[in-house]
Parts: C-alpha cells; sequence; structure tokens
C-alpha cells in the first residue's frame, strides 16, 4: 500500500497519459474487449461477466474530448485531461455509470517514433493519479518520451473520478492502539465508525470499487484511445494493480514495469501488517546514523541510545500529548509521523530534525512546525481541509472490495500484544484495527491469482518500508517472466522519487527496446544518495 512519503496519505500521484491523435477513435471488431479471468475466477459470477462484454462496446467506443486540466499546475507542464465514462457493475453495463478523469502528455516524437501507450498508478489505493504523466516524463530518455504517450487516471472513487465522500473526520486505521485497553478500544471504536459512515452512506455500491473493476477501467481507457495494447508502468499498489490487468487481459499487454512490488498473495492485512518489522528496521538504520552526529542532533550517543529517545518519546505523549502548532500529538497519532519519516533513507536529517524538534516540544517549547511535518499534521486532523479523508475512503472502497478482514477487535489486541515485544513503536500501528472487518458490502468476486508467464521489469529497493524486499519477491514468483532489478536502499518508488542511474537506466532501457535483462542483478547505490 502506498502512502507518499512527503506529505498526504496517498503514496503518490500517478498518471494515464493518452494516445496522440486517437481522441474519438472507436475499437474495431478485433479490438473487442477479451478477459481472460483468472484461475481464482472461474466462478458463475465470473461467468455472468464474461456473458456481458458485448454490452460494453459504448464505452470501449467513446469520444474522449482533450482539454485544460482542472489543475492549473498540471496544464503547466502540458498535460491534458478528458473525462470517461464507464459502469459501475460491468455485469450491468446498462446500470449506474461513474465519470472518470484521465491525463495525459502527449509523445514528443514523430508518428514513426512513436510505439503507443504507456498507462500508470501511482499507488494507494487512494493515490492522485493525475500528474503521474509529468513525474514519469521526467524521468524518461528523450528517445522513451518520444515513444509513448503517457496516461494517468484518477480511479473511480478517487480524486475527480465520482470521489467517495463518507464524512471521514480522521484516519482511524492510521492510528497506533496505545500502550492501555483503553487507547485500543478508542481506536477500534472509530475504526468500525467510519465503516459504518461508509455503508450507511453508500452501501452496496461499495462492493464495485475493486482492483479488478479498476482494471477493466484501464481496458476501457486503453480501447477508447483506439490501442490495440498498452504499455503499464506502476508503483506500489500500482504493481498489484497492473499484475492484476495483465492477468486479466494479457493479450493487452505491451511493456510491464512493477515499481516497489507487493506479494500479491498477501495483498491487504498481511501486507499492512509486514510494514512493521521494516519501519522498526528504518528506526534502527536512523539510530545508527544520528548515534555519531549527536553534536547535532542530541538524540544519542549510541544506536540504542537513539531507539530509547524515540521510544520514549512516544511514552511521553500518551502521559502528556506533545503541541506541535496547533495540534497535539498523542500515542496514537505519533507512529504516523515517524511511519512517513522512516520512508527514505536520504531523508535520515529530516527525520532526526523532526525527532528533535517533538523532543522540543514535548519538554514545553514552543516549536514551530517543517514544512513536511505541517502537511503530515494536516493530513491526520484536518482531513476536510487536505482531502485526505476523502482519499482515505477512497482507498478503504477499494482495499474492502478486494479484502476481507476480521471483525472482531479482540483478534487485532491480541495481534499487537504479539507484536509488540520486538515492534514497540510501530506494533500498535501496523496490526491497529481495520474496518474492512466492519464493512457491510462484501467482496463480489474472488480476487485474481496473480499467476503469469508473461515479461516484466521489476524494480524493488532492499529497505522499502511499504513493499517490502521480501513483499518484492512474492511478486517476482508470481510474475514468471519477471527480471528483478535490485536496488539496495530504504526508498518505496525508485524510477520516480530516488537517485539511482542503474535504475533509471534498467527502466528506460526496457521501455525503449522491450528487451529484458538475461538475469536478475543488483544496482549499485549512487554516490549522490550517500550524502545523506
Amino acid at each position: 500500500m502506498n502512502t507518499a512519503p512527503r506529505a498526504t496519505l496517498s503514496a503518490f500521484a500517478a498518471t494515464l497519459a493518452l494516445a496522440a491523435g486517437v481522441t474519438g477513435c472507436a475499437t474495431s471488431t478485433d479490438d473487442s474487449p477479451t478477459e481472460a479471468g483468472s484461475q481464482a475466477n472461474t466462478s458463475a459470477d465470473n461467468a455472468a461477466y464474461t456473458a456481458t462484454l458485448k454490452g460494453l462496446d459504448r464505452y470501449y467506443q467513446q469520444r474522449l474530448d482533450w482539454g485544460p486540466c482542472k489543475d492549473p499546475e498540471l496544464t503547466r507542464t502540458g498535460t491534458q485531461c478528458a473525462k470517461v465514462t464507464v459502469p459501475l457493475d460491468y455485469a450491468a453495463p446498462k446500470g449506474p455509470t461513474l465519470s472518470l478523469t484521465v491525463s495525459r502528455m502527449k509523445a514528443t516524437g514523430s508518428d514513426r517514433e512513436r510505439r503507443g501507450i504507456i498507462q500508470t498508478n501511482p499507488g494507494g489505493p487512494g493515490g492522485h493519479g493525475l500528474g503521474m504523466p509529468a513525474q514519469l516524463r521526467a524521468k524518461m530518455t528523450p528517445r522513451v518520451a518520444a515513444a509513448y504517450d503517457v496516461i494517468g487516471m484518477d480511479t473511480r472513487g478517487l480524486g475527480e473520478s465520482s470521489p467517495l465522500d463518507c464524512g471521514l473526520d480522521s484516519i482511524s486505521w492510521f492510528r497506533g492502539a496505545g500502550f492501555d485497553r483503553a487507547s485500543f478500544d478508542r481506536v477500534a471504536k472509530k475504526s468500525a465508525d467510519d465503516a459504518r459512515k461508509c455503508n450507511k452512506k453508500y452501501g452496496d455500491r461499495l462492493a464495485h470499487y475493486s482492483t479488478r473493476n479498476i482494471a477493466r477501467d484501464v481496458d476501457v481507457i486503453r480501447g477508447a484511445l483506439g490501442e490495440r495494447k498498452t504499455s503499464w508502468f506502476g508503483q506500489s499498489y500500482g504493481t498489484y494493480l497492473g499484475a492484476v490487468y495483465a492477468n486479466m487481459f494479457p493479450d493487452r499487454v505491451d511493456r510491464l514495469v512493477l515499481d516497489s512490488a507487493m506479494n500479491p498473495r498477501d495483498y491487504g492485512l498481511k501486507m499492512f501488517q509486514a510494514m512493521g518489522p521494516a519501519n522498526e528496521k528504518a528506526l534502527d538504520d536512523l539510530a545508527r546514523w544520528a548515534a555519531p552526529r549527536d553534536g547535532e542532533y542530541h538524540l544519542g550517543k549510541t544506536p540504542a541510545a537513539v531507539r530509547a529517545t524515540v521510544e520514549g518519546l512516544v511514552r511521553r505523549a500518551a502521559q502528556r500529548p506533545i503541541q506541535v502548532g496547533g495540534d497535539r500529538l498523542d500515542h496514537e497519532s505519533l507512529p504516523f509521523v515517524l511511519y512517513f519519516l522512516g520512508t527514505d533513507d536520504i531523508d535520515n536529517a529530516e527525520y532526526a530534525k523532526t525527532v528533535r524538534l517533538l523532543l522540543d516540544a514535548a519538554a514545553g517549547r514552543t516549536v514551530e512546525p517543517s514544512e513536511r511535518l505541517a502537511g503530515l499534521l494536516g493530513a491526520m486532523f484536518r482531513t476536510d481541509e487536505t482531502g485526505t479523508g476523502r482519499d482515505y475512503a477512497s482507498a478503504l472502497a477499494v482495499l474492502c472490495a478486494d479484502t476481507t478482514a476480521p471483525g472482531n477487535a479482540e483478534w487485532y489486541r491480541k495481534a499487537i500484544e504479539k507484536a509488540r515485544p520486538k515492534q514497540p513503536v510501530f506494533g500498535p500501528f501496523h496490526n491497529a484495527p481495520m474496518p474492512c472487518g466492519w464493512w457491510k458490502a462484501k467482496p463480489s468476486e474472488a480476487p485474481t491469482k496473480v499467476s503469469s508467464d508473461l515479461p516484466a521489469l521489476q524494480i524493488q529497493a532492499t529497505g522499502d518500508t511499504r513493499t517490502t524486499y521480501e513483499q518484492g519477491l512474492g511478486m517476482h514468483k508470481a510474475m514468471r517472466g519477471s527480471k528483478l532489478v535490485t536496488v539496495p536502499v530504504r526508498t518505496h518508488a525508485v524510477f520516480v522519487g530516488y537517485p539511482n542511474a542503474c535504475a533509471d537506466k534498467a527502466v528506460n532501457d526496457y521501455l525503449l527496446t522491450g528487451e529484458l535483462p538475461s538475469e536478475d542483478y543488483t544496482c549499485p547505490r549512487d554516490q549522490q544518495a550517500d550524502g545523506r
């Protein structure tokens, strides 16, 4: 699950690039949708869906009218936007519809140089995707930029795509469950209440916000663009979406890049729980970095002392919330801040500086939050103003349409206590009650069993705290035709967000030539990333 390390709940923004010069093209008879299905979707539901495919022609043949994006910053980058209509329920194509917003940056080359489209997803679920074309284009070589229209999309229920709004005024699942029973009960109640708010407002509609339906939306966009095939770049959750699409529509896939992949078998609660040990490890890494710099940050002269300082800060927040600007961080909300600060090893200085600031605030000093800390506080405490409450509802809608979770609060309490000895900071955070346990609309179809021989390039960081390296190995095993490029750093979403010339070359070479490396390999760490 991505969650943007810089300032918001959303992991990263992503975009879908739309094909140049094909606006309004209709799909021919040969381009009618074909869905392979998956080994886990051979049920009557899947058969019923297949029987309705012909009823989707009007969606695949719709005209896309391109114009300026709602966000002037996107327009400034040369990005265009358009609306796409898709059915809420693909098994009922004549029923209610959704309006999705997609974005495009055209290929810079001639028709002869142009290869096609590359669709994208920034992660999440819940990551806004309209800005992803500009982010991806910035890392493309001129020859690759000449070859692809880059496509971005806000997925169904998110951002500018018929957004969901359950009226959530906090991020219940992103709170630590604390040290005592009263704190746990408070977090568990909030999680269940968030689910009930969404259930009350949207009811059975929530069953249709699944990854499988988002993959169908991706294919409608491909068809509406008049393209027989699409390439794909996904990071974090976007790797899962790309793998699901590849399994459902294997004959429509051109080139497939999976950056910071999750294990498709663990998608959901297990994946979130796997982040706990990874974030404790990131804290240990910070401690090793900060100890020799005690003269600057005053966090402790040994790694053990630095860790003790951070653990002590969380305990102090339980006794007396920390006043930062107009916000109060307690032991339930503080792990949220530490979770985001530990994403990138090149941010160790900012991580240490923020811990020092919070220590000063806990001691009663008046402090001003940094821009990044202010963004994180806004994401947690001002969800209506920042939009994170709506993004959170969208993320839950996808997760709960895809997976189920225990609806017994006691199950989570036991999981927390089991994790706490080895995960004193993040165990209560990454095992907190999941709203899906109280979700009314259960998944309408079985999840896709990701299992494919299709060629794919996978980029994975060894210290990833979101989709851990072990999680990535699970995707590598499921996508048997993939080649794995390992990057020995702590980061999430390598290509767009981290300086590594070797990984950049691997992605650009593959997109340009379509040739995968002959074998898996490990990149060296860039010297420019060592000045952390």
